[in-house]
């Protein structure tokens, strides 16, 4: 399957809350699923797990995820839809900012719209442990995807914090600590633990 994914509101749904239930093992093939990786980047990913294309058909099925329509899932599709300097350009630029993390609403001392303090906490760690660190952070989110509690949250900071350093240095960690610290304490005093590299957590 050569066709790009990516979830629905259902999807992200699951996700955040566990409302549906899927088993442990498609859960993780639906955290994968971002809408840039094709069907069968990820299925070498997860069948070491068991999963096939029936997982994805599934999925799909029971809409937890849709076909992505971007221009880098018509070029990984093999489209000609897309001229071939466009799409290369589509791609320079989603991998150029891939080395910055999403940005949070412009207050950030509130929470996104419509979302829970746990629910804008999940989707910082996932958004930013694929934009900084990328495959060598599936641990990771497999570790904020079995998270049950803001306390959950709490404890992954301190390994957060390093592999993100590790691989975009000091800078980048500190400026996601201070966006982290928001959410994890929605205003209250952040303690003053031990440091990281020169990293007060």
């Amino acid at each position: 399957m050569t066709k790009v994914f990516d979830k629905t509101e259902k999807g992200r749904e699951e996700i955040a809350t566990r409302k549906y239930h899927l088993s442990p093992r498609v859960r993780s093939l639906l955290v994968m699923i971002d809408g840039k990786q094709n069907a069968d980047e990820l299925l070498k990913k997860v069948a070491g797990i068991g999963l096939t294309e029936q997982a994805i058909s599934d999925l799909l099925q029971d809409g937890f995820i849709k076909e992505a329509t971007t221009a880098v899932a018509t070029v990984a599709a093999g489209s000609n839809a897309v001229p071939l300097q466009a799409a290369t350009s589509a791609v320079a630029q989603i991998e150029s900012s891939a080395n910055v993390p999403a940005p949070l609403p412009a207050s950030e001392s509130l929470l996104p719209e419509g979302q829970t303090q746990f629910e804008a906490i999940y989707r910082f760690y996932n958004e930013t442990i694929k934009s900084t660190i990328g495959l060598r952070g599936y641990a990771l989110q497999l570790k904020v995807e079995k998270a049950a509690s803001i306390e959950d949250f709490r404890l992954l900071k301190k390994p957060y914090l390093e592999a993100v350093e590790k691989a975009k240095g000091q800078e980048m960690a500190r400026s996601l600590r201070d966006r982290l610290d928001k959410l994890l304490y929605l205003g209250e005093p952040v303690p003053e633990t031990t440091t990281i590299a020169g990293l007060p957590t």
